[in-house]
């Protein structure tokens, strides 16, 4: 491991690489007004309620079963089996009593600083978003009756999950959630989002945390599935706040990189040119890029089709250039929520690094055993790789530069990478409860 000089010290403190005295375009440090201020009393009910299973159409899988503090904020596979699995993470299961359809199409996402102010654009393929335009503020494929009276865009990316077959709310026919979200009744009485409201206003413990927590539900208005997604939006914002990584101490001038990580910081910001697009504090520019990640699973397709693609932002914008493009996903602790991509493709960091350098080889090249993959015969996993014309779109979509970067390189990339993780984050601040109000079993 190199040792830091003095000097070098100086210059990193500078921005200057040690190297070559070149300057290091590198973000500010992290600082308070950066997120947005959070009503600790309605944290409190959401930190319960993602914890709650009352939440799915059939009361066996909450929000923290697929984001959890073990697996980085994921679940530690490529494709999770959401309604209709048993277990958590890579141990999760096909329940023989309640089969689950397919796989979910995408990797379950980090939920590390989304309660920061920039973060205004949220799943892989950015369909929810902050648009100040429109006059709810945001942006969605759903009409627009469906997305009032959220507090932002973390609170309305809760709409999604509950209404999805194969994560939160079960299948047709299986529960009244369900059984509404097939006859397309969503909002107002008797909608899907009324009668999950309703779940938990029936729950005494629920109802006295919004009175606490919000003085219009004192006042006597009914608590709605909107203060039930804003509760879960402010419990994310405090609990996965990560801005304490020895990255962070480095820009505070605290405690200066060394060795591997000093160099992979000098790369990521130099040469390597990382930091074109995982720019900022956060290490992303909330953009879209076509990165040739292998794709594998359902897909995207409507049930009717019978195609497994993913065509990424395309199917958001409708434009030929957003074809195969996902959203830049923010870096920190990213050494904790493998595998990687928005398939999960690679669930060693380095792997992934060395396809994403060289997509086409990438892809030409895959190791299948890269991804981890619950043991379940549901559609065809690999139906998208083995189609040659659709890989061959994959690849195109990412270009044909390949960049060259040593074996050496490439570890010190991960050493940097590595150094983003702010170990305290990982737990969360309020951590997984006991239990919970309706009584039902927590994932631990």
């Amino acid at each position: 491991m190199r040792q830091t000089t003095h000097a070098a010290a100086l210059a990193l403190l500078l921005g200057l690489a040690p190297a070559t005295g070149r300057a290091l375009d590198l973000p500010p440090p992290v600082t308070d007004d950066m997120y947005a201020p959070v009503i600790r009393p309605l944290a409190e009910v959401g930190h319960l309620l993602f914890w709650d299973p009352i939440l799915s159409g059939n009361r066996n899988i909450a929000c923290g079963t697929c984001h959890h503090p073990r697996f980085g904020t994921s679940d530690g596979v490529s494709l999770t089996i959401g309604e209709g699995g048993i277990g958590l993470g890579p141990e999760r299961r096909p329940d023989p009593d309640n089969m689950p359809e397919q796989r979910v199409p995408r990797n379950a996402p980090a939920l590390f600083n989304l309660g920061a102010r920039e973060f205004t654009t949220l799943f892989h393929d950015g369909r929810i978003q902050a648009d100040p335009s429109q006059p709810n503020g945001l942006r969605t494929p759903l009409a627009q009756e469906m997305v009032q009276g959220f507090s932002g865009v973390l609170s309305a990316q809760t709409m999604f999950p509950v209404l999805s077959p194969d994560e939160m709310a079960g299948h047709y026919g299986e529960n009244e959630i369900s059984k509404a979200v097939r006859s397309g009744r969503l909002t107002g009485e008797g909608g899907a989002w009324d009668l999950i409201a309703a779940r938990v206003r029936g729950i005494p413990e629920y109802q006295a945390a919004f009175e606490t927590a919000l003085p219009e539900v004192a006042a006597g208005k009914a608590v709605s599935f909107t203060d039930i997604s804003d509760a879960i939006a402010e419990f994310i914002a405090v609990e996965w706040r990560a801005d304490d990584s020895p990255f962070d101490r480095h820009l505070r001038g605290q405690e200066p990189l060394t060795g591997d990580a000093l160099r992979g910081m000098e790369l990521f910001f130099g040469e390597a040119g990382c930091s074109t697009c995982h720019s900022g504090p956060f290490f992303t520019d909330h953009g879209f890029h076509a990165m040739g990640v292998p794709q594998f699973g359902p897909g995207k397709a409507e049930r009717f089709e019978s195609h497994s693609r993913d065509e990424g932002r395309f199917r958001v914008t409708g434009h030929e250039e957003d074809l195969y493009a996902f959203l830049t996903p923010s870096l920190r602790n990213v050494a904790a929520t493998a595998p990687y991509g928005h398939t999960g493709s690679h669930r060693d960091l380095a792997a992934f690094l060395a396809h994403h350098v060289d997509p086409s080889a990438g892809l030409s090249s895959f190791d299948r055993s890269q991804p981890i993959l619950h043991d379940f015969e549901g559609k065809p996993v690999w139906a998208a790789l083995d189609d040659p014309a659709e890989a061959a779109r994959i690849s195109a979509a990412a270009g044909s530069e390949a960049r060259e970067i040593g074996d050496a390189d490439l570890a010190a990339l991960v050493a940097f990478l590595e150094s983003l993780t702010d170990d305290a984050s990982l737990s969360g601040r309020f951590g997984v409860p006991e239990s919970v109000p309706s009584g039902l079993p927590v994932d631990r």
